[in-house]
């Protein structure tokens, strides 16, 4: 199976404390390192080197107004950028953990490096997390996305994770309380910046918490599950719904995924019959079930159009729950 996840010289870019991933790769690390620690043992303690990007034209030697970023421990070209483009070294993304490890209020968890070191990534555990319905826990993150790759922005946001089935959830309830920063490279990267923006870690949390409280209170019907469901995948081909085909059959192919997990999914005993248990469903197939690999369901949960999809699927639940 391919990987996303980066092998160099037979050794996969990625160290994590906690449970072996499912891939089985990366070094294995205490929960109590520095951010500075955790960067060199997963093989990310490298600098980006920009270099003028030339062309040959009769005999002569031209500039392109482009830039080349390429690694310089091993000369691996990451992408070609403009001239105004001002990398992020992954030390630096590494450094933006340090005052919370320090302070104790956060664990350096996982950090690796994905696409042949076009996107680098760290994920640290808020220590703040909640229990709903007497055992479904969800935990806090911080994940800070560095890319060296043309097109992507840097990316820091927190991220529930749920315990039971390590779905990772949407943080995206409220446009006035971000949760989220993206900053692109045309300006030099703010640390302090960022954190004033992202605020306090609780605040989300306890955010979150009210939303998943007030799903797991409002029940769904057979019928509007389906719509919601159809509503979050749609169909996309120019297949018509046949007379007298039933509900279920009208599903797409995911969303039938999506409702064949609404029971089956870890975590179905949690407020079963209600929109947070239909919410999760969507959360289970896009985190464990859609992809031709963990890898891919990774990026795409993270980096990807999955990101977008739970945003999508935690209003489309909250709307549904709000007319129940």
């Amino acid at each position: 199976m391919a990987h996303e996840l980066e092998i160099i010289d037979g050794k996969a870019q990625m160290a994590y404390a906690g449970e072996t991933p499912w891939h089985g790769l990366g070094v294995p690390v205490s929960n109590d390192l520095t951010p500075a620690q955790m960067m060199e043992k997963a093989g990310l303690d490298w600098k980006v080197q920009e270099l003028d990007n030339y062309i040959e034209f009769n005999g002569e030697r031209r500039y392109t107004g482009k830039k080349t970023l390429v690694r310089e421990t091993d000369g691996q070209v990451l992408t070609t950028v403009g001239k105004d483009w001002n990398p992020v070294q992954n030390e630096q993304a590494f450094e933006f953990f340090s005052e919370y490890v320090m302070s104790g209020d956060m664990e350096m968890h996982t950090a690796g490096s994905l696409r042949d070191g076009q996107m680098v990534w760290a994920l640290a555990k808020v220590k703040d997390s909640f229990e709903l319905f007497k055992g479904d826990t969800v935990d806090s993150y911080l994940l800070f996305s560095n890319p060296h790759r043309y097109g992507k922005s840097i990316d820091v946001r927190f991220t529930p994770i749920r315990v039971v089935c390590n779905n990772t959830l949407s943080l995206s309830l409220d446009q006035q309380v971000q949760s989220s920063v993206k900053m692109g490279h045309r300006m030099p990267f703010d640390a302090s910046s960022v954190k004033e923006t992202l605020g306090i870690a609780t605040q989300k949390m306890n955010t979150y918490k009210e939303m998943a409280q007030f799903l797991g209170e409002r029940r769904y019907t057979s019928d509007n599950v389906v719509e919601f469901f159809n509503e979050v995948f749609p169909r996309t081909s120019d297949k018509r719904i046949q007379k007298g085909m039933n509900m279920i059959e009208s599903l797409s192919r995911n969303a039938k995924l999506c409702h064949d997990a609404l029971e089956t999914q870890p975590g179905a005993e949690y407020a079963e019959g209600s929109w947070w248990q239909a919410f999760n469903a969507v959360t289970f197939v896009t985190d464990h079930v859609q992809g031709n690999n963990n890898d891919n369901r990774l990026y795409s949960n993270w980096f990807g159009r999955n990101q977008l999809r739970k945003k999508s699927a935690i209003k489309t639940a909250i709307k549904y729950a709000e007319a129940a």
